[in-house]
């Protein structure tokens, strides 16, 4: 066996059925194997949006991903969307060309080493978790169990191996990974997850009764939807959620307070905590950055928070200045504890604020206002159960300002990193992973900068673009505007997106009037294949992410450290 056939047995035994990437001569040999694996391979156009789909096949599924990228380019190409899977918290393994040894600093053609590269990006650090450039094959057979144990924990992994071609044509002896039984293999390394010991669960419980708190849901508490819901029946407190939680506690519930953050959060939620201002807020799975609290001093009670994360990181850093009693734990085995300790008789129901429905008035001229556009997603997308991402731009304000969901894991966007094209190609391993349709609302500058049309066309995959089209960079010509600058150089030329779908074998349609959307997008929904519609966007709407400007204008020139 070749080390490339051994490493694809490897990626087996750690579960992986997906691998994403753009092929080279620097990974010709693993791309080569893997074609003839199980593991099902998929070829992109670019290394970014193999790496924004790779990981967002393993939001939807929980099964960690493989991407494969050759030299030099190849890998600097994937490094936005590698950045944005560290922050959104994928598992991932990056298997990428190297060069060899031998050919190191000697300008070789796309060079992979530290000598181009800088080193931080080819070791564990700020990118990888656990990173190895490998010289030889003695190097590999420490890896496995690095990886495995990686992939085998609760919090994020991103790990990645830069391997020259000679090596992955290498026939070692003895193997340098060990070939085990794939069953018996899934349970060799077991990772116990942190949970809290009973007297910092009971310390919980005792603050928490001192008086009325409210529940901040992030995505880290997707796993325990139910465990939220039943504390919130339990408790009667109010519950409000960061942009990319919406669905975890349901939207339309009386005690749902709104969204919060800097991207189409709700007035609903200040409204709250100015009428009802809760002694703490119990914060479950969210890092509270900038997109889900604008650090926002009114959203900090009197007694501060109790934040429980899985990443010990994560705790305290948004808010330094808050009192915060910190716990570290998988989010659902910490609310079953606490509820244990709760009064079993819920209090009486509150009549808290709420978000604001969408009420539109009909209208038959040309052009389409976002507002109606989200209507339809609602009606026919949303409340059918349909997975749906929102690109960085303003797509993400309006969906998340507007669009209501029940269901924890239908909606994706990311709100970290907050790449561009990160929904333009996330909606094909969305699709793959829901093995049906998947929508993406995305803006048109984000559609051309960067898309997967091409290949979602090639494999038949079924996602579906909603491009907002208002021949501009929406979101950065209303920010700039909104900073006082009349001169803006945000224009787009004119793309019909309906015929450039077309031209790489999508389906094609044009909305020009808004009594066309409800038609179009039930159609699309039934089509066999991809599809894009090109939506004429009315341009003078503006989107809600006013708070965004508060926070860059009204930014400290210099700040105490986090603790």
């Amino acid at each position: 066996m070749l080390v490339v056939d051994q490493l694809v047995d490897f990626l087996l035994d750690l579960e992986v059925t997906h691998a994403f990437g753009v092929s080279g001569g620097g990974i010709a040999p693993l791309w080569g194997r893997l074609l003839t694996s199980p593991i099902r391979t998929l070829h992109f156009r670019h290394e970014t949006g193999a790496a924004f789909s790779a990981a967002q096949y393993y939001f939807m599924t929980g099964k960690p991903t493989a991407l494969f990228v050759t030299t030099g380019p190849g890998f600097t190409n994937a490094l936005s969307g590698l950045f944005s899977a560290r922050w959104d918290g994928a598992k991932m393994i990056v298997i990428s060309g190297g060069t060899a040894p031998g050919q190191r600093g000697r300008w070789a053609f796309q060079e992979m080493s530290p000598h181009v590269i800088p080193p931080d990006l080819m070791t564990s650090g700020p990118l990888f978790h656990f990173a190895l450039s490998v010289d030889g094959l003695p190097e590999l057979t420490s890896v496995q169990r690095r990886i495995a144990g990686g992939f085998a924990s609760r919090s994020a992994f991103l790990a990645h191996l830069s391997i020259a071609p000679t090596l992955q044509c290498a026939r070692p002896a003895p193997p340098v990974f060990l070939h085990t039984d794939r069953v018996a293999n899934s349970n060799a390394i077991s990772v116990a997850q942190p949970t809290p010991p009973e007297s910092v669960v009971d310390a919980c419980a005792a603050m928490l009764r001192e008086g009325p708190f409210a529940i901040w849901v992030g995505f880290g508490a997707r796993g325990a939807a139910r465990e939220v819901r039943n504390l919130a029946a339990r408790t009667g407190a109010a519950v409000m959620c960061s942009p990319r939680a919406k669905g975890i506690f349901p939207e339309d519930h009386p005690q749902f307070v709104g969204v919060t953050g800097t991207f189409g959060g709700h007035d609903s939620v200040t409204d709250y905590m100015a009428q009802h201002k809760p002694l703490r807020t119990l914060v479950l799975g969210t890092r509270l950055g900038e997109s889900t609290s604008a650090w926002n001093r009114e959203l900090a009670p009197p007694r501060g928070f109790i934040q429980v994360d899985i990443d010990p990181a994560a705790i305290g850093v948004s808010y330094p200045e808050v009192e915060t009693f910190g716990v570290q734990s998988d989010v659902g085995a910490f609310v079953s504890r606490l509820l244990s300790r709760l009064p079993e008789t819920a209090p009486a129901a509150k009549a808290y604020p709420r978000p604001t429905p969408l009420r539109l008035l009909p209208r038959r001229g040309a052009g389409v206002r976002p507002e109606a556009l989200m209507l339809a997603v609602q009606e026919l997308v949303v409340d059918r159960g349909t997975p749906l991402l929102a690109d960085v731009g303003n797509s993400f304000a309006w969906t998340n300002h507007l669009l209501r969901f029940r269901d924890a894991n239908q909606y994706w966007a990311s709100t970290g990193f907050g790449c561009m094209g990160s929904g333009t190609t996330g909606v094909i391993g969305a699709a793959l992973a829901a093995g049906d349709k998947a929508v993406a609302i995305v803006g048109d500058g984000a559609m051309l900068m960067m898309n997967e049309v091409s290949t979602a066309a090639k494999y038949g995959i079924e996602a579906v673009w909603l491009v907002l089209n208002d021949s501009s960079y929406g979101m950065v010509e209303q920010g700039m505007r909104g900073q006082g600058f009349s001169e803006v150089d945000t224009d787009l030329p004119k793309t019909d997106f309906a015929k450039l779908a077309e031209s790489m074998g999508a389906h094609g349609v044009c909305v020009t009037h808004e009594d066309q959307l409800h038609t179009a997008l039930a159609h699309a929904l039934t089509m066999s294949g991809p599809v894009v519609i090109d939506v004429l966007i009315e341009r003078s709407s503006r989107a809600p992410f006013g708070k965004r400007l508060q926070t860059l204008l009204s930014a400290p020139i210099s700040s105490r450290r986090p603790r």
